[in-house]
C-alpha cells in the first residue's frame, strides 16, 4: 500500500465522518490477534526435505518441495524442455542475451551428462551476468540518469550502475550488498567503491524549479529513503506509517520516525572520481575562471548592464534551463544581490551570450585546461546529527515529539548503543536474525525465473500480502542462501539446476481447471522478456551488438520530438559508431522523457522503487519491432547478415535467420510462409524502382532481393517467439 493511497483513505474517512456515517476499513478484522505470529515476522527455519514417489524426477531439494505439492494435487510435472529451448532460456535468464548459432551447435553436439550444468557455470561467470541482474537490482534502486520533476536535469550517477553490474559479477555476498549501498562511507576506511555503492539512496528525485521550499524537497527524499528501504530489503510496506500508525502491520508512526532519523543525518554530496593532483589542478583552473568573472566589470563597465538586459530576454523556459543557483539569484532585484550572487549569474550570462564572445572566448581559453573529472552521487554522514520529529499527519511543517534512531519492535532488536547510525541500521538489516530479508530476497530471484514468487506480493510480506504457495519451500530456500555465505550465484545455480526450471513451458489442458494460473508448478511459464532485453536480442540477432561493459550512458537513435515533451526541451546527439549499439542497460534514462522504445515494453519509470515489471501485450510493441528506426536497422543488418553469411538458397537462408533469432530451425510450415513473403514482396518490389533506391542497398547486394529480405528480417524480430523467453 503506498503513503498516497493511506492518505487518500484516511481523506475519504474524513469525509464520511463530516456527514455523520461511521467508517470501518477493515483494519482491525484483518490483523491477527498477535501481530508478531504473522508467519513473515517468525524467523524462517529449515523444513526436512519431503519424500516423494517420482523419486526419479527431482535434480535437487527444490524439486522435492514442488513435487510434494504436485503429489498432493495428483499432478505429474511437464516432461523437460528440448536442449534448444532449455540452452536459450539459460541464456536469457542468466546473461539476457540469446546464444549464437555456433554456440548451439556445440552444446548440440555435446553428449556428456553434465554439459548443461557445465553452459550454467559459464554462463554465471560471464561479465554479462551482473549486466542482466544489474538490471534487476536497478528496478528496485529507481535508477534513472535525470533529476526527475518538471526540470528533470541530466545527473552524473553511471557509477553506481557500474558498481551494481561489478558487484553482481564477483557474487558480492548480499549482506554486504546491502550494507554497502546503505552505509557503505560508515564503513572503517572506506573504499572509493563503498562510497559510491551509497549511490542506492541518491538515486532520489531532485527538484531543481526556482522558488521551492528545499526542506519540504529533502523530506520528500526521506519519505521515499525510507519507503524504498522497507520495499526493498524487508517486502514491507512501511511507507504507509508516514501518517498514523500502519492499518494493517505492526508498525507504528513513531518507529517510522524512528527508521526516518538514521537517514535524516546524511549529507548528500558529490565526489571527484579522480587523482589528487587532477582534483588540485581542477580547483586552480576554476579559481582563475572566478576571478576572471570578478574582475570583468572592472574591464568592462557596460556588462552588468547587458546582463540585466539579458536576464529580461529570456523566457520561462530558458530560465528554468538554467542552474537553481542562478535562478535562486533572479528573486532578488539586481541592487539586492549578494556580491556572490551578481557572479553567478555574470557567470551564467558570459557562458550563454553570444554578443560577449571576447568573454566568452577567454573563459574558454581558461577553462580548457580543466581536466575532465567525473563525480559520483554519494551519502555522507553529517558531523553534527540533526534532530529528528514525528510530524503530525506526515506534515514536515508540523512538529511532533523528538525520536531516536530505532527499528520496529516487531523485528529482532537493534545491538544496544547512544549514537546509532546508518551502519548499525544496515548491519541490521543484514543479520542473520532478520526474518525477513533473505525471504524477500530468494523469493524475487524465484520471481525472474518463474514469472510470479513463492509469495506473489513480492512487495509485501504483512498480513495483506498473498501467503506463500510452497512456504516450506521458500524458508528452505531462504536459509540456504544463509548457509551459502549470502551467494546470489548459488541460489541462481540452485534454481536452474533444478528439474522445476527445466520444464517445458508448453500450455497443459489438464491443467486449467486444477491450476490455471501455475501456482503448483507443473510447468514452466512463457514469459515476454524485459523492455532492454528486447532491444538486446535485435542486436545480437542483427551482430551489431557492442559488448563493451561500464561507462557513461549513451543515446541510441529514438524518434524526433520525444525531448519537447517534457518541461525543457533537450537535444538529444544519437551516440555515433559503437555507442550506437550498447546493450539497452546503458541507455541514458531521463524520467520525464524514457526511451519510447523501453516504455512501450513497460520498462518502469524510475520514480519509485519497482519490484515487478508489468508485462503487457499492445499493438504499440508490434508497431515499434516493425517501423521503429533502431528495429528497422537491425533488420536491414540482420538481412545483409542473412544474405552474405549463408548459403545461397532460400532455404537455407531462412534456417539461417531462425538461428540467429530464436536458436532453432523452422519448422516446413514456417519455410512456406515466408517464402511465401519474401516471393510476393520480390515480385512487387520489381514494380517499385523508387521504392529500391530508397532502401538504400549494401554495395555489393542485389537492391530488389536485399529489400525483401529486409521485410523477412523486420517480420522474424517481430516474432513472438523472438521476444518471449520460453
Amino acid at each position: 500500500m503506498t503513503t498516497r493511497f493511506c492518505i487518500c483513505l484516511t481523506r475519504w474517512s474524513l469525509l464520511l465522518l463530516a456527514f455523520g456515517l461511521t467508517v470501518t476499513m477493515g483494519a482491525d478484522t484483518n490483523k491477527p490477534a498477535n501481530p508478531g505470529s504473522h508467519w513473515a515476522f517468525i524467523p524462517p527455519r529449515r523444513a526436512p526435505v519431503p519424500k516423494v514417489s517420482m523419486t526419479a524426477w527431482p535434480r535437487n531439494a527444490i524439486d522435492r518441495f514442488v513435487l510434494a505439492r504436485l503429489e498432493k494435487e495428483k499432478i505429474k510435472p511437464a516432461p523437460e524442455a528440448d536442449r534448444v529451448t532449455l540452452m536459450r532460456r539459460l541464456y536469457l535468464d542468466l546473461v539476457g542475451l540469446p546464444p549464437t548459432p555456433s554456440e548451439v551447435k556445440a552444446f548440440l553436439k555435446e553428449s556428456t551428462p553434465d554439459s548443461y550444468e557445465r553452459l550454467v557455470e559459464r554462463l554465471l561467470e560471464s561479465p554479462h551476468h551482473g549486466e542482466r541482474w544489474g538490471r534487476w537490482w536497478l528496478d528496485v534502486a529507481r535508477y534513472a540518469d535525470s533529476n526527475g520533476y518538471s526540470i528533470d536535469a541530466p545527473r552524473t550517477i553511471w557509477r553506481y550502475r557500474d558498481w551494481v553490474v561489478d558487484a553482481l559479477n564477483r557474487d558480492l555476498p548480499f549482506d554486504q550488498f546491502v550494507v554497502n549501498q546503505l552505509a557503505g562511507d560508515l564503513l572503517p576506511e572506506a573504499t572509493l567503491e563503498q562510497m559510491v555503492a551509497t549511490g542506492f539512496h541518491r538515486n532520489t528525485q531532485i527538484n531543481q524549479e526556482g522558488g521551492i521550499d528545499k526542506e519540504q524537497f529533502r523530506i520528500e527524499s526521506l519519505f521515499d529513503r525510507v519507503a524504498t528501504t522497507g520495499s526493498a530489503f524487508l517486502g514491507l510496506t512501511i511507507g504507509c506509517a508516514q501518517c498514523h500508525d500502519h492499518k494493517f502491520d505492526p508498525i507504528t508512526q513513531k518507529e517510522y520516525y524512528r527508521l526516518f532519523a538514521f537517514f535524516n543525518n546524511a549529507d548528500e554530496p558529490e565526489i571527484p572520481i579522480a587523482s589528487a593532483d587532477q582534483v588540485s589542478q581542477a580547483e586552480r583552473i576554476e579559481a582563475e575562471g572566478s576571478a576572471y568573472i570578478k574582475k570583468l566589470p572592472e574591464k568592462d563597465p557596460m556588462v552588468w548592464g547587458q546582463m540585466v538586459a539579458w536576464e529580461q530576454s529570456l523566457t520561462p523556459a530558458q530560465r528554468q534551463a538554467l542552474s537553481q543557483q542562478v535562478r535562486e539569484a533572479f528573486d532578488f532585484a539586481f541592487e539586492k544581490r549578494t556580491d556572490e550572487q551578481k557572479h553567478v549569474v555574470l557567470t551564467a550570462y558570459v557562458e550563454q551570450a553570444p554578443t560577449n564572445r571576447v568573454h566568452q572566448t577567454a573563459l574558454a581559453r581558461i577553462r580548457r585546461q580543466r581536466p575532465k573529472i567525473e563525480t559520483a552521487m554519494v551519502m555522507r554522514e553529517l558531523r553534527q546529527p540533526r534532530d529528528t520529529h514525528l510530524f503530525v499527519k506526515g506534515d514536515f511543517t508540523r512538529l511532533g515529539e523528538k525520536v531516536t534512531p530505532g527499528v520496529p519492535a516487531v523485528l529482532h532488536s537493534l545491538p544496544p548503543g547512544d549514537k546509532l547510525n546508518r551502519l548499525d541500521f544496515a548491519r541490521w538489516l543484514g543479520s542473520a536474525e532478520n526474518p525477513l530479508l533473505a525471504r524477500v530476497a530468494v523469493n524475487r530471484l524465484w520471481q525472474q525465473y518463474f514469472g510470479k514468487g513463492i509469495v506473489e506480493t513480492e512487495n509485501d510480506f504483512g498480513s495483506q500480502g498473498a501467503r506463500p504457495s510452497h512456504p516450506e519451500l521458500l524458508d528452505w530456500l531462504a536459509m540456504e542462501l544463509n548457509s551459502q555465505g549470502w551467494s546470489l550465484k548459488a541460489i541462481h545455480r540452485l534454481i536452474v539446476n533444478s528439474a522445476a526450471y527445466r520444464q517445458s513451458s508448453h500450455a497443459r489442458g489438464d491443467l486449467e481447471t486444477i491450476d490455471p494460473n501455475n501456482r503448483l508448478l507443473a510447468r514452466q511459464n512463457r514469459l515476454r522478456l524485459d523492455a532492454e532485453v528486447v532491444r538486446d536480442v535485435g542486436l545480437a540477432a542483427s551482430g551489431l551488438l557492442t559488448q563493451k561493459l561500464g561507462g557513461p550512458p549513451v543515446f541510441p537513435p529514438q524518434p524526433d520530438g520525444v525531448m519537447s515533451l517534457g518541461q525543457v526541451k533537450r537535444e538529444w546527439r544519437t551516440s555515433p559508431g559503437a555507442d550506437r549499439y550498447r546493450r539497452a542497460l546503458y541507455t541514458f534514462f531521463f524520467r520525464a522523457t524514457p526511451h519510447p522504445a523501453l516504455v512501450v515494453f513497460d520498462a518502469p519509470d524510475s520514480f519509485s522503487t519497482c519490484t515487478r515489471r508489468m508485462r503487457s501485450n499492445t499493438p504499440l510493441q508490434a508497431l515499434t519491432l516493425l517501423n521503429d528506426a533502431a528495429f528497422y536497422e537491425f533488420a536491414r543488418v540482420l538481412a545483409a547478415r542473412v544474405l552474405t553469411e549463408s548459403e545461397r538458397s532460400d532455404a537455407e537462408r531462412f534456417r539461417y535467420a531462425f538461428h540467429l533469432c530464436v536458436a532453432r530451425s523452422p519448422t516446413v510450415q514456417e519455410v512456406q510462409r515466408l517464402n511465401d513473403l519474401l516471393h510476393t514482396e520480390l515480385n512487387e518490389l520489381r514494380l517499385q524502382p523508387e521504392a529500391i533506391r530508397a532502401a538504400k542497398a549494401p554495395e555489393g547486394a542485389d537492391p530488389v532481393e536485399f529489400a525483401a529480405w529486409t521485410t523477412v528480417a523486420r517480420v522474424l524480430l517481430n516474432l513472438d517467439e523472438t521476444i518471449t523467453r520460453e
